[in-house]
């Protein structure tokens, strides 16, 4: 592994080791479920060199040994997935923000009725993103993790994004966030000629009597580009039209902290 390699994968994973150790999974428990990422993803890649799927060919890329490429292969994969009925309100959150027939003129979520045969209603949001769940059931999930609140017939929705209290949610989350913004880095260092977009913004110098307001704008200003980006993409994914699909992720981030604060007083002490 070169130098700027190594560099890259210690920074992309010292942010995760260090919640893993607040969580008490040591090494050991790492390496093992990076040997078995590093079989799963060395059966993807195999084909595309035009080889044979054989444990010894994983073998050879993964650097794992055979008998344990053997044994985690007939193993299953198990996998992280929020509960169905937060993945729906995920979804029936994100219609309510977005679709022009459920947000009045400012752009803001209407307060929707249960019912309501002549206008827009909670039942006829959940039948548009075509939810196999009942409407009780969502309003309750929502209601739950605080998203929304249920006034006598009516729904009102709290915030714009579905954001659940549970662990396990917010895990399956982080996993799907994370991973989909690595790879669309590392596409882009694969396949330079057709990038994705990954870019960010970058100041190691705010004083920090700004931060509160700053924050709260640029909090605005990142839910009204993942409104304008559901209301652009929406429509497509409803079409539900014949053929070849893709899926799509397009994501906001924000982190502050005071290295850079740090790392600036450090500088002008030394010089």
């Amino acid at each position: 592994m070169d130098h700027s390699l190594k560099s890259a994968v210690a920074a992309v994973l010292r942010p995760l080791v260090r919640y893993l150790i607040g969580q008490g999974v040591t090494y050991p428990g790492l390496c093992a479920l990076l040997k078995t990422v590093y079989v799963q993803e060395a059966e993807h890649f195999a084909p595309i060199t035009g080889a044979a799927v054989t444990d010894s060919r994983v073998a050879l890329l993964s650097g794992v040994h055979r008998k344990e490429v053997s044994r985690l292969r007939t193993q299953p994969d198990a996998l992280l997935n929020p509960s169905r009925a937060a993945s729906v309100a995920a979804r029936v959150v994100a219609e309510w923000a977005s679709a022009p027939s459920f947000v009045d003129r400012d752009g803001h979520p209407r307060v929707l009725p249960l019912k309501d045969a002549d206008g827009p209603s909670f039942e006829g949001l959940v039948r548009r993103v075509k939810a196999d769940l009942r409407a009780n059931v969502i309003i309750e999930e929502l209601v739950r993790v605080g998203v929304a609140v249920q006034e006598g017939g009516s729904v009102r929705l709290k915030r714009t994004a579905y954001v659940s209290d549970l662990p396990q949610e917010k895990l399956h989350f982080l996993g799907a966030n994370v991973g989909d913004h690595l790879a669309s880095a590392t596409h882009n260092l694969e396949v330079p000629d057709d990038p994705f977009i990954e870019r960010a913004v970058y100041y190691n110098g705010i004083p920090a009597a700004s931060m509160p307001d700053l924050r709260s704008r640029l909090f605005q200003t990142a839910e009204r580009f993942i409104r304008e980006a559901n209301q652009m993409i929406m429509p497509l994914d409803e079409a539900q039209e014949e053929g070849h699909h893709r899926r799509v992720r397009l994501g906001v981030f924000y982190f502050e902290d005071d290295s850079g604060a740090m790392a600036k007083t450090k500088r002008e002490r030394s010089s």
